[in-house]
């Protein structure tokens, strides 16, 4: 499976492509889409929706693994990332591509075994599982590595094997 790990925002928005095949994982790219700062919000979003287009037609994912956002105090910022997500949202629908979404917490759960972990720890543990010689930089595209990781560890969870009727059970 190839999964295009995505971390959303409107300055930067961070992508990764991972392989996968059972249990081993290889990184195929990793970067940043940048925005030119003081242009006009349509501008940077119409950057943001042709980029993934051509990501997502170069490298044809399987799957996209998305950020769902986290408000913390600047609501400013999250609304500005909010617009980014929906343009990345829909480039991904409209290309046919299934799309999961993680939360800050899942991903640090999946990539380090501890849903509080500092961004340190994640960074190196993506370094560390996808073997790879030196941390993916910038920050923005090592949190979509850590996106992928987490959907390939999701996905082939117990729970989402073929057969499994959705429900879970403490039995």
């Amino acid at each position: 499976m190839r999964i295009l790990g995505i971390d959303p925002g409107l300055a930067t928005v961070g992508f990764s492509v991972v392989d996968t095949d059972k249990n081993k994982m290889q990184l195929v790219t990793c970067g940043v889409i940048s925005t030119p700062a003081h242009t006009s919000l349509s501008s940077r979003l119409d950057r943001i929706f042709d980029d993934m287009n051509e990501l997502i037609s170069t490298f044809n994912p399987d799957a996209i693994s998305i950020e769902e956002l986290f408000f913390n105090t600047n609501i400013t910022t999250g609304i500005a990332v909010s617009h980014a997500r929906g343009v990345i949202l829909l480039a991904g629908y409209k290309s046919g591509v299934q799309i999961f979404e993680y939360t800050p917490l899942q991903v640090k759960q999946a990539v380090v075994g501890y849903g509080r972990a500092e961004k340190k720890q994640v960074i190196e543990m993506v370094k560390r599982i996808l073997n790879l010689p030196a941390a993916p930089k910038p920050d923005d595209a090592a949190d979509a590595v850590a996106l992928a990781i987490c959907h390939a560890r999701s996905s082939t969870s117990l729970l989402n094997q073929k057969g499994d009727n959705g429900v879970c059970s403490t039995i």
